[in-house]
Parts: C-alpha cells; sequence; structure tokens
C-alpha cells in the first residue's frame, strides 16, 4: 500500500502532474514574455496561462455532431496522462535513483510519441475538413521527425555502455562528464533539440496547427474542458522533453544545492533555445520539414551514432 500511494503521490504532486504543469504553464509565460517583447510588446502577466486554463474550465464543451464521442474527448487525456508520466519518470529518476526502472528510457521515448498520436487521432475524430487536414500533416510530421529522434537516442545508449536506464546514463555521465561535451553527444543534442521543437508543435513546426492557413487544425472543434487539457498536456510536455534532453545528454539533475541550480540551470537554457528557434524563423511546409528531418536531421543523427561507437 505505502508503495502505491508513493506512486501515486509522484505521478500526480510531485515530480508529476501538479509541479510539471505549474512549471510549464510558467515556461509557456516565459515563451510569451520573451515573443512579446521581441515583437515591441508588454506580453502578458505570469498568471495569465493559469486564467485561460480556469476559464477555458467553465465554459461550454461542444461536440461535433455525429463524431465518436470517446475517442474525441478520450484523446486529450490520453495525451495529457503520456506527457505526465514521461515527466515524472524522467524527474523522478533524477531525483530518486530508486525510482527507475529497468528500460525507463525506451518507456519514456514510447511515451513521448503518445500525444502527437492522440492530437491526430482527436483531430480526424471531429469530421472538421481543417481539423483532417491537420491531423494529416501531424501524422507525416511524425513520421518525418521520429526517425533521426530515435536514431540520436541511441547515442546516449552507446555512451554508457548500452545501458537503457536512466540511473545507469546518468552515472556514467557523474564520472566521465556530459555526453554533450563530445563531438557525437553535440550532433546528438542538435538532432533532438530539432525532434522536440517538433514535438512541442513550436515554430518552425507548427504545421499542423497553423492558425493563419487551418484555423488551429486539429484543435478547431475543441472547446472548453476539452481545449483545457489539451493546454496542459502541451504544458507538461514543454517541462518533460526538455528535462528528457538535459537527463540524456546533459548529465541530468544532481542532488544538493549546486547541482539542483545547474540542472535548472540546463532547463532554462534548453527553454530558451527552443523560444529562440520559435522566434527566428518562419513556419515550414510538411514537405520542407519531410525533407529537413529525413535528409540533415537524419545524416547528423547517424553521424552521431558512428562517432559515439567509435567513443568520440
Amino acid at each position: 500500500m505505502n508503495k502505491v500511494l508513493e506512486g501515486l503521490s509522484i505521478y500526480l504532486l510531485f515530480p508529476g502532474f501538479l509541479f510539471s504543469a505549474i512549471v510549464g504553464l510558467l515556461a509557456f509565460w516565459v515563451d510569451r514574455k520573451v515573443t512579446a517583447r521581441i515583437q515591441w510588446r508588454v506580453g502578458p502577466p505570469w498568471y495569465q496561462n493559469f486564467m485561460d486554463i480556469i476559464k477555458l474550465f467553465y465554459k461550454e464543451t461542444l461536440i461535433p455532431e455525429g463524431c465518436p464521442k470517446a475517442v474525441f474527448l478520450g484523446m486529450p487525456v490520453v495525451a495529457l496522462v503520456s506527457a505526465t508520466a514521461v515527466a515524472a519518470i524522467t524527474l523522478a529518476a533524477n531525483i530518486w535513483p530508486r525510482a527507475g526502472f529497468v528500460g525507463d528510457f525506451l518507456v519514456v521515448l514510447y511515451l513521448a510519441m503518445i500525444p502527437s498520436i492522440a492530437l491526430m487521432l482527436g483531430g480526424f475524430s471531429s469530421g472538421n475538413p481543417h481539423a483532417n487536414l491537420g491531423s494529416s500533416r501531424e501524422m507525416k510530421l511524425i513520421l518525418s521527425y521520429e526517425l533521426p529522434f530515435i536514431i540520436a537516442a541511441a547515442v546516449p545508449i552507446i555512451k554508457s555502455g548500452y545501458a537503457i536506464r536512466f540511473n545507469d546514463m546518468l552515472a556514467v555521465q557523474a564520472h566521465g562528464g556530459a555526453f554533450v561535451s563530445h563531438a557525437s553527444g553535440i550532433l546528438a543534442f542538435l538532432v533532438s533539440l530539432m525532434s522536440i521543437q517538433a514535438k512541442l508543435g513550436f515554430v518552425p513546426f507548427d504545421i499542423a496547427e497553423a492558425e493563419t492557413e487551418i484555423v488551429a487544425g486539429p484543435y478547431i472543434e475543441y472547446s472548453g474542458k476539452p481545449l483545457g487539457i489539451w493546454k496542459l498536456a502541451k504544458a507538461v510536455s514543454l517541462v518533460g522533453l526538455p528535462v528528457l534532453l538535459a537527463t540524456i545528454l546533459c548529465g541530468g539533475i544532481v542532488m544538493g544545492p549546486k547541482g539542483i541550480l545547474a540542472g535548472i540551470g540546463k532547463y532554462v537554457l534548453i527553454l530558451v533555445l527552443v523560444v529562440l528557434i520559435k522566434n527566428t524563423n518562419p513556419r515550414v511546409r510538411i514537405d520542407q520539414a519531410l525533407k529537413f528531418f529525413w535528409g540533415p536531421m537524419t545524416v547528423l543523427a547517424v553521424a552521431a551514432v558512428a562517432l559515439a561507437y567509435f567513443g568520440w
């Protein structure tokens, strides 16, 4: 019973849903504030994203006529549960070594893919032509960035002696330095960063949403609580995915005052890079995204694996 309660507290409170949602919404405020300053605007107050979520949960939920309600309403929940699991497992492995389990890295890679698949299915279920087009783009985008991302994920596995557990990867980096300090780690970091940008649906890979073209794409029929859950899922992903990148390539979070501050610094640095990419690039077309990920990114990922194999 104690283990069950401990697991629920990790998943629901800290470092799971509650903690990740709060940090993620604050991270989105940083994104919005930086974007506003770049555009010579003041930007929203720090609590704006929290108020937006509360407002959505008080609004009416409209369901398109003829759509499968279980799929339409279930997909936002699936996305939020998966995003929370990614954040909880990754953060817990950094904070409590005993919280990890064999193959947790592979499980997180799988779970990190589910929110995008849920978005695709949710959009298709609505029956809206704009949502169908956006979901079709999301499906192509998943097929494009997952290939180089999975290949790049092999780098920390090779560098840690073919370990598939976060604790082992962190232990190797604690003794030999972060993998990103090596040539293979740098290439894997660049590929993973661009893949995370696409997973989050941020510019230049916000092709599925594309508000100026297809009016929010898969999200177009969502309102009220389901839309609020989608936004929470994205906020939690903005915590889980950067922390995942920091864990497997940048040494993770080491317990202790200095280690925690360094871990926060790693997260903030990755967040700054994500926001910087978002605000300095125009949206690309889906065919350009495919060529980018299947071309240069896949080549870099393969090169990173080769360099890691030879110890570089």
